[in-house]
């Protein structure tokens, strides 16, 4: 029998106690706090430890949206986990999570989409409990991206931070999740990528910035345009967290006031696929998130990629 909708019931996440201040980055490479707040937002990002894995991360994010949701880890019948960082090449890392969660009786796999990487995951998830072939599924973020940086290159590692978010949808006879489109268009591949040796991200960041703010925008304009939507409905705007600058264009491309915006670059900077889950744990911890919000989730990413939600919270 189809479920009828997928609905977000609880999230969770983790972030890594190392934190690495602008005055910390200044003392790595030539650059200044003032420079990198007036560019991008961030103050702080959180860094892994050593012997903290992307796995590790999405264990303890997973662990407390499960406490949150009053499941268990066997109540579990999918994971789909977005992450650039696995921590091998195989099996998987949503494999090695759900053996760290002794949940025997999902089926579990990654996906890459970079930055994108959560919003690719929730349309998966979403379209399984929808088809009826999934009844509770755990979406997890998971990046330990500070480990693909070079410390000398001031243009990326600056930008950068660890960590994890997780939530849980499950089918509902309530409306849920209202809409999602992803895209990815490949002849952008140069524009943001890892190299092989060493592997370390190499950004062509100014194009990058004026090709997300214009994907973005017009990827907010479309999500209301195909719902029959004015930008007065939205509740709140969850962007992925890479540079406040970009958020705040996107915001006023569609008219958007930034009260309506929730933004947690400022501390975590850009943390990848787990950006998205991050912000949203944390609004919901905040409590601002209320019952039928209508929120939009909007991300871009290394391909490059591209998607949008909504959802009623």
């Amino acid at each position: 029998m189809q479920n009828k909708f997928s609905k977000l019931i609880s999230t969770g996440s983790y972030l890594p106690d190392k934190i690495y201040t602008n005055h910390d980055i200044e003392k790595l490479v030539d650059t200044s706090h003032e420079w990198i707040v007036e560019r991008t937002g961030i103050e702080q990002r959180h860094i892994a430890g050593e012997n903290e894995s992307s796995v590790d991360m999405a264990f303890q994010a997973s662990s407390i949206a499960l406490k949150n949701a009053t499941l268990n880890a066997s109540d579990i019948d999918m994971i789909v986990l977005a992450t650039t960082t696995p921590e091998r090449k195989f099996p998987s890392t949503a494999v090695l999570l759900q053996n760290m969660l002794q949940n025997n009786n999902s089926c579990a796999f990654d996906v890459n989409a970079a930055c994108t990487g959560f919003i690719f995951a929730l349309d998966i998830a979403d379209k399984y409990i929808k088809g009826g072939f999934a009844k509770n599924v755990l979406v997890v973020g998971t990046e330990k991206i500070t480990s693909l940086l070079d410390w000398k290159d001031r243009n990326t590692c600056v930008l950068f931070g660890d960590g994890a978010g997780a939530a849980i949808l499950t089918s509902s006879n309530e409306p849920g999740i209202i809409y999602n489109t992803i895209g990815s268009d490949g002849s952008y591949k140069d524009l943001l990528t890892v190299n092989t040796d060493p592997e370390f991200i190499e950004m062509k960041g100014n194009d990058v910035f004026k090709i997300a703010v214009n994907t973005m925008g017009k990827l907010a304009a479309k999500t209301l345009e195909e719902n029959n939507m004015s930008v007065e409905q939205i509740d709140w705007l969850i962007p992925h967290q890479a540079n406040s600058r970009i958020i705040k264009a996107v915001a006023k491309k569609i008219n958007l006031p930034e009260e309506k915006i929730i933004m947690t670059v400022k501390n975590h900077g850009n943390t990848s696929a787990a950006s998205i889950p991050l912000a949203i744990d944390y609004a919901n911890n905040k409590n601002l998130l209320k019952k039928d919000n209508i929120i939009m989730l909007e991300a871009f990413g290394a391909g490059f990629t591209w998607g949008s939600t909504l959802l009623r919270f």
